[in-house]
């Protein structure tokens, strides 16, 4: 047996799913779909990210329900006909040799609002397609969105159960990977963070009470996604504002997450409280990642401003975290993981398609010293 470090190319194991590699595609909502169903752009989207080398393929964020979405144009998994849709996402990634998952979501006081391209940003009226958004307490995330209505608890009763529902189908549909969304000051968020919720009663108060609805949803998704098969969570490890969530609070959570039998936290960060001041730079959040990992005992993601391939096997070599999860350098360059193997001298395989055509005839030529 090796003794030799991990690094960005090396396999990863958890239960029955053997990643070829530490590169995942970040989840990033594309907001293109019309009731919540996968189409023509997500294929190509996440496709050629597949195509391009990556591990992990992750849709954007799914919401469990109508309600659920950011905006009217965000993908679903509500019924068994996005799950039918969403099939041929999963064969083709698969095909491609990466393994596909799903970001399992309820944007909870941010939904009802524009897509990001629509100006102004404002909260989207019923009598237009919208709807009221729900959330621990009744504070608006900031004034351009809608009041939120507290969930009462067969409010949480239905989100527990859509989640449930949702994990299902997310198999039905050939997922390998599910992914439960805690971040970014959505639903699970806002009830973790004492900037959002406000509540007196037993889901309000303690981090043990704030984290009792994230807790119930995270126990009703692996009970029904196939138990071969890993759960992350992505969480916000800190709200970046006085008297908001805190590492220390994540660390606490991330322990309950393993004992849920969560497989792997995935470290972000922010989105919960218009005042955060996020000192964003290089790799500023592999640190969460790092702490979390070794205070908690939890296998953890890195993701933010990660670009370089050096960067991103410095973080698997050292053990800052197990994936490296990439974004926005992955809609600059789906190719990003073929071309970092090179940088970093791993062997792997390019499509044959690619290899004949282009990269085949380009090793032939240096190799003949043209």
């Amino acid at each position: 047996m090796s003794d030799a470090p991990n690094h960005l190319f090396s396999p990863l194991t958890q239960r029955s799913i053997t990643f070829p590699n530490r590169i995942a595609v970040s989840p990033m909502c594309q907001y293109s779909y019309l009731d919540g169903l996968s189409n023509e752009w997500q294929l190509v989207h996440l496709g050629s990210r597949a195509v391009g080398g990556a591990g992990i393929v992750f849709t954007e964020a799914a919401a469990v329900s109508p309600e659920g979405r950011i905006t009217l144009g965000d993908l679903g998994i509500w019924s068994d006909a996005h799950a039918a849709a969403l099939a041929r996402i999963t064969a083709f990634v698969k095909s491609q040799g990466a393994v596909p998952g799903i970001q399992l979501a309820h944007a909870g006081r941010k939904a009802s609002v524009a897509k990001p391209w629509e100006t102004p940003l404002a909260a989207v009226p019923v009598s237009e397609g919208g709807w009221e958004p729900v959330g621990p307490s009744t504070g608006k995330f900031e004034e351009a969105y809608a009041t939120p209505a507290a969930l009462d608890r067969a409010g949480m009763d239905k989100v527990v159960a859509d989640f449930a529902a949702a994990a299902k189908r997310a198999a039905e549909a050939g997922f390998l990977l599910a992914e439960v969304h805690a971040a970014h000051g959505y639903l699970l968020h806002e009830f973790l963070s004492p900037l959002s919720n406000t509540r007196t009663d037993e889901y309000g108060g303690s981090l043990e009470n704030r984290a009792r609805l994230p807790l119930e949803v995270v126990r009703a998704v692996r009970a029904n996604f196939p138990a071969e098969l890993p759960v992350w969570t992505r969480l916000s490890v800190t709200d970046w504002v006085e008297g908001g969530l805190s590492v220390e609070d994540s660390v606490a959570f991330a322990k309950l997450l393993k004992a849920e039998g969560i497989d792997l936290v995935d470290c972000s960060s922010g989105g919960n409280d218009p005042r955060q001041k996020i000192p964003v730079g290089a790799g500023y959040q592999v640190a969460f990642a790092e702490k979390l990992g070794r205070e908690a005992g939890i296998a953890t993601g890195a993701v933010g401003m990660i670009t370089a391939p050096e960067q991103a096997d410095q973080i698997v070599r050292t053990g800052q975290a197990e994936v490296v999860l990439l974004a926005r350098e992955l809609l600059r360059n789906p190719y990003w993981p073929l071309h970092a193997a090179e940088t970093l001298h791993q062997v792997v395989s390019w499509p044959v398609q690619y290899e004949r055509a282009g990269r085949g005839k380009l090793a032939r030529r240096k190799a003949l010293g043209q």
